[in-house]
């Protein structure tokens, strides 16, 4: 694996997320060597004229020994894409965090997750339907999720927590800045049972513009999105929309239709999310969604996926192969072969040796 520190150093480079840091990777190797290329190196990678600006200007100015020290100050440590503790499903999606900040512990028995979310300005039936449920959750071994907010995130925590269970919650916001403030002792009780989880860099405030991207990962780590109270327009409803984009199932708790909290909650059962009234609603729904993601994690991980896995896997063995040679074997224009190779790489059937050379992994 390569050093978590050069994740960390890339993570930190605007404008060069997954994709390019992919593409770094196989170009040079390594990212220690990514990270160190010179100028005309990184034009000949193929990195477009702002991200180079970009990595030239951030690694001028850093410390990497220096910012993973800070990291480890803060009682945190850093997951990156590249690290097999990081959750499967999180993993699948396009934009990906490379790298996430993470106080507390994840284990395998969190890949089965389910995300509640909802109003800050939460009644009593909410926050007893959010505190009842996650409860109920925690001790049948389900991972609740949320955002740490007011309402009914901290219902949700509470119950799961009370339930004798895991629980994550997800900040908008540097891990060593914890909001709401007055959360703070419920976020080291998570840490002990669960993890506080982000992907924004020490230090930065909790700013309306990180949320939705904090959303995607509260939606993206878990099977599906549990929403109980949200008014139309709010931002459980916005990580509905993008749990719905992303493959997840949506739940939804009914509730009073004079009050506006229940508004958008309601609109979602109309258009076709699951209306939950017990636990066993959702329960029976994640038992069969986490055995078919198992099944098909299985039987991808093992079987190409297409023509173009099947062609490259035909011609890697036990020695090491260079890309341009992988390419001209098998016929195929360079970017093709690297990206492919990288999914291999993640499915555990290639491994990289360094100086962009592959070997078979099985």
């Amino acid at each position: 694996m390569d050093d978590e520190k050069y994740w960390l150093g890339f993570s930190l480079v605007p404008e060069i997320g997954p994709k390019r840091l992919a593409h770094l990777r196989n170009w040079f190797g390594n990212l220690p060597a990514a990270w160190s290329a010179s100028e005309g190196q990184l034009r000949q990678s193929g990195l477009e004229k702002q991200p180079i600006a970009n990595l030239l200007s951030t690694r001028d100015q850093l410390d990497l020994d220096t910012e993973v020290a800070k990291v480890e100050r803060t009682g945190a440590w850093l997951m990156t894409l590249a690290d097999s503790r990081y959750p499967s499903l999180l993993s699948q999606l396009p934009d990906a965090p490379t790298v996430l900040y993470v106080r507390g512990t994840i284990t395998t028995e969190d890949s089965r997750a389910l995300s509640i979310v909802g109003t800050r300005k939460a009644t009593t039936y909410g926050r007893d339907v959010a505190y009842d449920l996650a409860k109920q959750l925690g001790r049948n071994h389900v991972t609740v999720v949320s955002g740490l907010a007011h309402g009914i995130d901290t219902a949700a925590h509470r119950g799961a927590l009370d339930g004798g269970g895991r629980t994550f919650a997800v900040l908008g916001c540097g891990i060593d800045r914890i909001y709401p403030a007055d959360n703070r002792e419920l976020a080291h009780e998570i840490a002990r049972s669960g993890a506080i989880i982000s992907e924004f860099p020490l230090g930065t405030p909790p700013e309306g513009r990180n949320f939705p991207r904090r959303n995607r990962v509260i939606s993206g780590i878990a099977f599906g999105v549990l929403v109980i109270e949200a008014d139309q327009g709010s931002g459980a409803l916005i990580t509905a929309d993008i749990a719905l984009e992303q493959g997840r199932e949506v739940f939804a708790v009914p509730g009073n239709i004079y009050n506006p909290t229940s508004r958008g909650t309601n609109r979602l059962i109309q258009d076709g999310a699951k209306l939950v009234m017990s636990v066993n609603d959702v329960l029976d729904e994640l038992d069969i969604k986490h055995q078919a993601v198992q099944t098909q994690a299985v039987a991808e991980r093992l079987v190409p996926a297409n023509e173009t896995e099947a062609r490259l896997l035909e011609h890697l063995s036990a020695d090491p192969l260079h890309v341009d040679d992988i390419a001209r074997l098998c016929g195929l224009p360079i970017s093709i072969v690297t990206s492919t190779l990288t999914v291999l790489e993640l499915k555990g059937l290639a491994r990289s040796t360094g100086q962009m050379q592959y070997t078979l992994a099985r």
